[in-house]
């Protein structure tokens, strides 16, 4: 991504004032968004000045942002949360980077979601997927149905936050912030042991070439400046390479790839005959409608989830069998 878009409009007097990306990335860490979030919002910003001839955000207003999601939605028929995510990007800009209230933008009316059902599993097709996979890739597969975590709480989970003593997983820094426990299947404890292991020799090799320290999320590395090369602080599912951080430069071993499970999942899926369509978050959707099934109460699942209203929770009960496929047709009566 070229972040060192020029703009027509000059930048304001004073020799010091940063570029407009450069304060929109400052502002992002300040606030403390993830990387991903930061390489999203910047790349719709960048688009918005594009379409609009390379002005300055400061020059532009409603016209111009109902202009350009309208853009989205008719010509480049995006999908209803691609379109919100790009408003969100430009109130973001607007209201946090420029300081700009524009009481308009209360007024932009947001695209709505369709409702779909999730897709869901059978146990056996979820057995026949796992049968597929091995390594890391069966392992995180396998703890994704286990726990319900969401792909990236599983790929950042820390050493510290797995309990073997209670069978327990602390989620650090969820959707929305929060933290949160979900179980941990014993079924997994020795592999995930072992995967443990694997991950103290890598941190004491770093250590010994003189690298080892982790990123540690808001100023926990200020708060405790050792703690970014304890153990207990790395995560369980370290890359294999060191590569360069880049909110600081410094060299750090980050986690595991998500697009490596991508890829492993859809190739098991293959060989397994699922027909599908099947991601890392299907894993979290049959672990929930499963818990159902077995009879767990809904504000149970609601709190191994992580969801902060038990409508979101209910979805799952519209994928068992008390619906639509547990109804028997008067034609079979």
């Amino acid at each position: 991504m070229r972040v060192g878009l020029r703009v027509r409009e000059s930048e304001p007097e004073g020799g010091g004032s940063p570029r407009l990306f450069d304060e929109v990335r400052r502002v992002l860490r300040v606030k403390h968004y993830s990387m991903r979030t930061e390489v999203v919002y910047l790349g719709w910003i960048r688009r918005f000045i594009v379409a609009n001839g390379r002005r300055h955000p400061r020059s532009m207003g409603a016209a111009e942002v109902e202009r350009f999601l309208s853009s989205l939605a008719v010509d480049g028929q995006v999908a209803a949360s691609t379109q919100n995510q790009a408003l969100s990007a430009l109130l973001f800009l607007y209201k946090e980077v420029l300081g700009i209230e524009l009481p308009w933008m209360e007024d932009v009316t947001r695209a709505k979601r369709p409702r779909r059902l999730p897709t869901v599993l059978s146990r056996g097709e979820v057995q026949d997927l796992l049968a597929q996979l091995d390594g890391r890739p069966w392992l995180l597969s396998s703890l994704l149905y286990g726990t319900g975590l969401r792909l990236m709480e599983c790929l950042r989970l820390r050493v510290k936050d797995v309990d073997f003593a209670r069978n327990e997983i602390t989620v650090r820094n969820g959707k929305g912030g929060k933290d949160r426990r979900t179980v941990l299947p014993k079924s997994l404890a020795e592999p995930l042991q072992r995967e443990l292991e694997r991950a103290r020799a890598l941190h004491a090799a770093d250590l010994q070439a003189g690298f080892g320290a982790v990123h540690l999320p808001h100023a926990l590395s200020r708060k405790y400046p050792n703690a970014e090369r304890e153990f207990g602080w790395q995560y369980v599912f370290p890359s294999p390479k060191r590569s360069v951080d880049p909110r600081d430069g410094t060299v750090r071993r980050h986690h595991f790839d998500d697009g490596t499970l991508s890829r492993a999942l859809k190739s098991a899926c293959r060989r397994a005959g699922i027909v599908k369509p099947v991601s890392a978050h299907t894993l979290r959707h049959s672990f929930a409608t499963h818990m159902i099934e077995a009879g767990y109460d809904i504000r149970t699942v609601q709190e191994l989830l992580g969801h902060k209203d038990v409508a979101t929770t209910q979805i799952y009960t519209h994928v068992l069998n008390r619906g639509a496929g547990g109804v028997v047709s008067p034609l079979d009566r």
